[in-house]
């Protein structure tokens, strides 16, 4: 399904998406620059078919969970990583400054949009035709899901298949608790032990309870282990495979149905397709593997 703002081809998404935006142009009412120093100017068609409450507010409120390489919180609050970059894009090309709110995973992200706390939510997080009944959602990635553990482990992993047995972390209510699921299905299936699930509000508390020897794996998405394991060289991961019930998810932006502002997300989305800024931050954090050829508006329910 393409969003009615604007109907772009996407083989004109496509001809663009090599093109990383020069640095220089006009940035959008205040909206901070991108990491890579990439300042787009405002789209008009877009800001003005901003809900009327954002463009009064002129800001537009994001919530986000501590998830590296996508958001990685300081002490003093500042977020920073590719959700940021992302979200200075969208603000720019919507002509409205963006502003992160940090929650305690995805049940309370999901509320507080309810709520009108939040107006979207950046995710990463899977697209499903149940969520889709509330909320609209644009893929902008996939993933696989990975399990990262101490490259020093005593608890026998070195494949996909020695979880089985394990405590493995993982953030509650997420894509990756459902594919740990699966994996201890295949588990019992062929007749190991089932792995054990320790569920947490966000991935710096799964990697906490790795480190303090609660649990003897994190899972997470492949784009988080693979910053983990190159930032921190102590740790390796493993990456569930399709015979343990793995399956390459699409994850979403969320924001909800009734606020009308998911086709104009859809629309920004293109244009940081179409012009390239979109394949420059994924690039930049080392996640062109799981990038997707075009943003993809309901994925899980279009027609």
């Amino acid at each position: 399904m393409r969003s009615p703002l604007r109907r772009r081809s996407r083989s004109a998404i496509l001809a663009t998406a090599a093109f990383v935006l020069s640095a220089g142009c006009a940035a959008g009412a205040g909206s901070p620059t991108l990491a890579t120093g990439t300042n787009l100017p405002v789209v008009p068609s877009l800001h003005d078919a901003l809900p009327r409450a954002i463009q009064d507010a002129g800001v537009l409120r994001f919530a986000g969970d501590s998830h590296p390489p996508y958001r990685t919180v300081a002490p003093d609050g500042t977020v920073t990583g590719i959700d940021a970059d992302l979200q200075a894009a969208l603000g720019q090309v919507l002509g409205v400054r963006t502003r992160i709110s940090v929650v305690s995973g995805l049940p309370a992200a999901l509320e507080g949009m309810l709520a009108g706390r939040y107006d979207a939510f950046d995710g990463p997080v899977k697209a499903t035709a149940e969520r889709e009944k509330q909320f609209d959602t644009i893929t902008w990635m996939t993933t696989r899901t990975a399990y990262v553990f101490p490259a020093g482990s005593t608890a026998g992993i070195a494949r996909p298949e020695d979880l089985c047995g394990k405590r493995v972390a993982v953030v509650a209510a997420s894509v990756v608790a459902e594919q740990l699921t699966a994996l201890s299905r295949s588990c019992t299936e062929n007749k190991h032990p089932a792995t054990q699930a320790v569920g947490l509000d966000d991935t710096d508390g799964t990697l906490l309870a790795l480190g303090s020897g609660r649990a003897d794996a994190a899972g997470m998405t492949e784009a988080a282990a693979i910053d983990v394991t190159h930032r921190q060289s102590a740790y390796k991961y493993v990456t569930q495979t399709d015979a343990q019930g793995a399956t390459k998810d699409n994850l979403a932006l969320y924001a909800p149905k009734a606020s009308k502002l998911g086709p104009v997300l859809q629309d920004a989305f293109e244009e940081l397709f179409g012009n390239g800024t979109y394949v420059g931050i994924m690039a930049r954090w080392g996640l062109t593997q799981v990038s997707v050829p075009a943003p993809v508006f309901n994925a899980a329910t279009r027609g």
